[in-house]
């Protein structure tokens, strides 16, 4: 989508590790609200095989067992393989409530006892509008990832709740035409659990949340994010978060969760693994408190990775936008409505990379790979991360598309670009041979969002055994050759 914009100054930065790719450009008065931009209309599609669920047998039974599945975990009944016991769990959940997307604080423990420690001394919440970055590179890489992906997210809360933008504003006739095109419709989960939009503790706009549909509700209390009394219902009701009449579908969070978490992941590759757990437990932590179904935590995670993914391969669409950065919170930038645009993504990423290598050697005072081995925490159990991610894959959904159950899909045809969430942590990796290795470690086919569609792959990746493969063929590589003297 071309804009004109009107009082924009750009003022080119050089970064260190040097390439210049980032351009801070600085907006004198906010941009207008646009309705769907070309890549909301990308998630949309991909997101739209839930309103048809309700047409079919093999949808009803996934919308039950949703519910099902969701109140097993709320209540803790599930027995899920944690990486805490339960009741610590939970009060993680809590503290995961606030979103930490400024500089991805919240969820740099994933880089480890060592590792993480030191990116949450440098980069830290005083309140939530008062923040740190370890590196300005950093920071605009992860403001513009973050809402790029954002964007796309929130284009789908009130699409699939009332087909309107904001609760009220009708959505553009090229997203009418989705639901229009697959005969879905909106409010599913308000309509298949017995809340339907505007009745009584219901969301006003549909598709009401699991604290307003499931019979039971376990709530609790503990210490907020900055360590503040606080209680579950705070995060639910409000007056923390009031998610009342916010739609469910897909998590927010858990688009947040899973897209700072793999840019940290590929920053910091020797940590590649325990970022994607760590993504997992935050998308099931909305699960836990309330907030969320586990469909909507499954949507989350397929926008996230998409979003990532056509960046990380420059996609015209998806680059040179420009966004407001949370990040950037300097007096200047506040006054100015600070925005961030990325003409080339690749080249960020390195930018960032080696500003936040650089950071990390000289707080461990020694070489990263060591630094992130010296881990203590929740992470250091490879088979305890693995069996967290297995149990988050799929949630146990039942199959919905038959077609698409018990076979591999070819990432490479359908999805190419999804290679580049593997090369960009491990450059020794052809784009070739990093989408084979992402369809021989592919989760089960067939779920709700898997029709046989490029978004459809996203939602049946398993990135946690990719990375995995990953690192160990681009060990077996052989070193390259040493320059001559």
């Amino acid at each position: 989508m071309t804009r004109t914009l009107k009082g924009l100054r750009t003022l080119a930065r050089s970064k260190a590790g040097g390439s210049g790719a980032l351009a801070l450009c600085l907006l004198l008065a906010p941009l207008p609200a646009v309705a769907q931009s070309a890549t909301n209309l990308k998630a949309l599609r991909g997101l739209a095989p839930v309103g048809t669920l309700a047409a079919s047998p093999e949808g009803r039974a996934a919308l039950d067992a949703n519910l099902a599945v969701t109140g097993d975990i709320q209540s803790g009944a599930a027995r899920q393989p944690l990486l805490l016991p339960l009741a610590e769990q939970r009060q993680l959940a809590l503290r995961d409530a606030f979103i930490t997307d400024g500089n991805a604080t919240e969820l740099a423990d994933g880089l480890g006892s060592t590792l993480g420690g030191l990116y949450q001394a440098g980069a830290r919440y005083a309140d939530p509008e008062t923040f740190t970055n370890v590196a300005p590179s950093v920071a605009d890489l992860l403001g513009y990832t973050n809402n790029v992906a954002k964007s796309d997210s929130n284009a789908g809360k009130y699409f699939f709740a009332n087909a309107t933008t904001n609760g009220k504003a009708p959505v553009s006739d090229a997203a009418t035409a989705i639901l229009t095109d697959s005969g879905g419709v909106t409010d599913i989960f308000g309509r298949a659990y017995g809340r339907v939009a505007g009745s009584q503790g219901a969301d006003a706009f549909g598709n009401a949340r699991p604290f307003q549909t499931l019979p039971q509700l376990f709530a609790y209390r503990g210490p907020d994010y900055f360590g503040r009394p606080s209680h579950s219902l705070d995060w639910l009701h409000g007056p923390n978060q009031n998610l009342t009449d916010s739609p469910s579908y897909p998590s927010g969070h858990t688009t947040y969760g899973y897209t700072e978490s793999v840019v940290l992941g590929i920053l910091v590759p020797e940590r590649y693994q325990q970022m994607v757990a760590r993504a997992a437990e935050y998308g099931n932590n909305r699960i836990l408190v309330g907030a969320h179904y586990a469909m909507d935590v499954l949507g989350g995670r397929a926008v996230a990775l998409h979003a990532v993914a056509h960046l990380l391969a420059n996609d015209p669409a998806y680059v040179g936008q420009v966004r407001r950065n949370p990040a950037v919170v300097d007096e200047m930038s506040r006054a100015t409505n600070a925005a961030v645009a990325v003409p080339d993504y690749r080249a960020a990423l390195g930018a960032a990379r080696a500003d936040l290598a650089a950071f990390l050697r000289d707080g461990c005072g020694g070489g990263i790979a060591a630094c992130a081995g010296a881990d203590t925490g929740r992470f250091r159990d490879p088979a305890a991360n693995a069996a967290l991610y297995a149990a988050t894959q799929t949630y146990g959904l039942p199959v919905v598309h038959p077609r698409t159950a018990g076979t591999s899909e070819d990432v490479g045809r359908l999805a190419p670009e999804a290679g580049h969430l593997l090369t960009a942590a491990f450059p020794a990796l052809g784009l070739d041979e990093a989408n084979a290795i992402l369809t021989e470690t592919q989760g089960p086919g067939g779920g709700f969002l898997d029709d046989g569609s490029e978004f459809g792959v996203y939602a049946r990746l398993n990135l946690y055994a990719a990375a995995g493969k990953a690192a160990e063929a681009a060990r077996a590589k052989p070193a390259p050759p040493r320059p001559a003297p």
